[in-house]
Formats: C-alpha cells, structure tokens, sequence
C-alpha cells in the first residue's frame, strides 16, 4: 500500500475549504443529432439551446450536462465545478497562488468564476453555484411484493427509465499521483479511494458521492463515462434493455463496483465513451474523514458482473 496523497481535513476545521459539486460536464460532438437520441433514449430531458444541447433530468431542474457542436471527432470541452460564493475568492488565491495561470472564459460560455487549465490539459472552471452534489446518500425504493401479487410489469408497461441526477464523470488523465495532487491541493477535493498508478477517486469536502470525479490512466486526457443516478437494480436492467432495444446494445453490466460500491450498466455511446445507469454507490458525509485506501487491482474493479469488454479502457479521444 502506497502513501495516501491530497488530504484535506473534515470540514469541521473552519481552515478547510473547496468546490462542493460537478456543476457539469460539457462535451464537443461533431454533429448534436446523434446525442440528442443517444441521451433522450437513456432518459434524459434533452434540451436544444443553439448549437448545443443541454442535458437535464426530469426529477430536478439542474442542467447536469452540455453538448456542443465543434470539431471533427468528440472531445471533452471541459469540466464545471459549483463553489459557495464565500468560497471563490479564496479557490482563486488559492489556484493563482499554486501558480496556476487563470483564463478566459471560452468562447460562447459566460461564467461568474474563473477558468484554467488542470496538469493534464483539461479545461476546468470553477464557479458560483447552488450545491446539486447530494447531501445525504440517496434514497433507493425496492420495496417486496406482498403475496399474491405479480412483482413484475408486463414489458409492454415497464415504461421509461429517467435518471434523477449526475452522481459523477471518470476522465482519463496523463498521472495519477499528478492528478490527486492538483485536484487535492486547488479545488479542495479529498482522495477517497485508489487502485496504484491505474484509477482514483475522489469526493467533496462539503459531502458527497464516494467519488464525483475519478481519474483513469491515459496517455491523454478524455472522458471515459458520465454516471446517472437510478433509485435500484431493476431501474438499472430495465434501462439497459430499453437501449439494446434501440440498437444501443455494447456496454457492459449488470455488475456491482468495490471502491463506490454502485451497482452499475454502462451503455456505449455514439463515440466510444460510456453512460453509465448507477444505483446505491457509497456516501460520504461532510463530518466524516474517509479512510482512502491504496487496494490491488483485482481488489478495485467490480465484485461481480460479466467479463470487462477488452476495448471499455480505451481512451478514443488519445487519437485525435
């Protein structure tokens, strides 16, 4: 077990400070018309705002996710982190005082905070806005049939999936320690988990999932999936069938993760990166120091689910 890296005590040390959400993440696409089916088939309230799309869900009115038309293959544009306003100033001092050089908005995207580049090239703003990471860990609703009764719906009444909300994005990046380090020490996020030099995972000062961002090792930045809170498995298995019968049918699941401990299904996306439909992944709350842990490959991945697809670690962005 390695050093743990990027601690930051609990918050009840008055000293502490850092974002408290994934605002949002925002994707280049080529052309908008394959992601506004791809994300309305998975459930989302799919928004059209210009040349781009807004992604929303139905139970909350946040917009959890923007795609926008540009270039000639996908990319991740940037990441959006929502701070408290007591905070931006000093997340400013802070990041300026690291020596990170701060700069203007890009264009088409108004901000009442402050933009920068992370170590590995990633776009990252931060700004004021009303904490949507969650404040307690969320609720399921599995509930047994009494007897007597049909559990199960027909499937020509299963109805639709709708995802309540953004739990959080894992990007590749060039350095995992690098990344810890500069997440950790600029924005204020706590290391939660790691699998050596391959995988981490971190989460809010301010509370949150076991992870709202995670690091995957690449020779390049890029998003690997965006994660969609569901209330139980059934939510997650009825969501993968609906896609495979839409024709969106590679991915991989139903599995259950160790580090975040969700239940997951991961639908592919029109450009390689992934959706993933999770349920009941770990809480950590404001008052609690997690206890990160450095854990051996086959102990980091997934409890139980199908073989991983040999091409799920691929980072098509690094081609580009």
């Amino acid at each position: 077990m390695t050093a743990i890296r990027g601690y930051v005590p609990p918050t009840d040390d008055k000293e502490a400070f850092g974002v408290h959400s994934l605002d949002q993440f925002v994707l280049a696409v080529p052309d908008l018309a394959p992601a506004q089916v791809f994300y309305s088939s998975f459930g989302l309230d799919v928004r059209e705002k210009g040349r781009s799309i807004a992604l929303k869900t139905f139970a909350h009115d946040h917009q959890w996710g923007s795609v926008v038309e540009g270039g000639k293959t996908k990319k991740l544009h940037h990441l959006s982190f929502g701070c408290y306003a007591e905070d931006i100033s000093r997340l400013k001092a802070r990041i300026e005082g690291n020596g990170v050089t701060l700069l203007d908005p890009p264009a088409g995207f108004e901000s009442n905070g402050f933009w920068f580049h992370d170590h590995a090239g990633v776009l990252i703003e931060v700004k004021v806005a009303p904490k949507s990471s969650p404040d307690r860990k969320a609720d399921g609703y599995w509930t047994p049939t009494a007897e007597g009764l049909a559990a199960a719906p027909l499937r020509s009444k299963a109805g639709t999936v709708h995802p309540r909300r953004l739990s959080h994005c894992l990007i590749f990046t060039t350095d995992i320690d690098k990344a810890i380090d500069f997440y950790s020490r600029n924005l204020g996020l706590r290391l939660s988990d790691r699998s050596g030099n391959i995988v981490a995972f971190m989460h809010g000062i301010y509370g949150s999932d076991h992870h709202m961002v995670a690091f995957a090792l690449s020779d390049a930045p890029g998003l690997h999936h965006c994660s969609w809170d569901v209330g139980n498995i059934n939510d997650i298995g009825l969501g993968a069938m609906l896609m495979a019968d839409k024709g969106y049918s590679k991915g991989w699941g139903l599995g259950r993760h160790v580090l975040g401990s969700n239940f997951f299904h991961y639908i592919r996306d029109p450009w390689g990166s992934y959706s993933e439909y999770s349920a009941d992944i770990d809480y950590i709350p404001k008052t609690q120091m997690w206890e990160a842990g450095d854990h051996d490959p086959e102990d980091s991945f997934y409890l139980w689910g199908p073989n991983v697809p040999e091409d799920f670690v691929i980072n098509y962005e690094a081609a580009n």
